[in-house]
């Protein structure tokens, strides 16, 4: 039988945060966040999600403890979304989703996010991208030290979704009925 658990991953702005919303509503499943705890811990050392990014890599202690909380949250709990970048490599008997989003759109959506602005410091939208781009390089590069892994490929994934030119209710529903799909094969 297959676990109730979907783990979201995605590039930087492709929407994680509200589609997790979403399938919160539409499912009544739990969320956890990886993502929040990291901006959280990067708000406490004083430093954009960037700045913790490049001193995460000198400390992976701290990736290792993200990543391993989300893995024992999900060890006692079904009917949860994980949202997380390495949610689909911690818990890997989870449904495993990758939003992508173009770039420019990402750096749109996150330079206009009042959520992002006590962890992203960035005053125009070419900085923004600039910004998205370091950050994909600095997790990439630590991911693959630390765990071998590359998140970018879309083969770790049961379901890919280019969420560029879509409505959130749209990827939801899609995201949902690939879902269904999943636990009924």
């Amino acid at each position: 039988m297959k676990r109730k658990i979907i783990s979201i991953a995605g590039d930087l702005g492709s929407g994680k945060t509200t589609t997790t919303k979403l399938m919160q509503r539409d499912l009544g499943y739990e969320i956890y966040r990886n993502g929040a705890y990291f901006r959280k811990l990067a708000v406490e050392h004083g430093m954009s999600v960037t700045e913790f990014n490049e001193y995460v890599k000198d400390h992976p202690e701290i990736d290792r403890r993200i990543e391993q909380s989300a893995k024992e949250y999900a060890e006692n709990h079904d009917n949860l979304i994980i949202d997380a970048r390495l949610g689909w490599y911690a818990v890997p008997d989870s449904f495993k989703v990758y939003l992508r989003v173009d770039l420019d759109e990402a750096a749109r959506r996150a330079f206009y996010d009042p959520d992002r602005k006590d962890s992203e410091n960035c005053s125009t939208l070419e900085e923004q991208k600039a910004d998205i781009e370091k950050r994909f390089a600095l997790e990439n590069a630590r991911y693959f030290e630390l765990y071998g892994i590359h998140k970018e490929d879309m083969s770790n994934y049961d379901f890919v979704l280019d969420t560029t030119n879509l409505e959130p209710e749209e990827v939801n529903r899609r995201i949902i009925e690939a879902y269904n799909k999943w636990l009924n094969e």
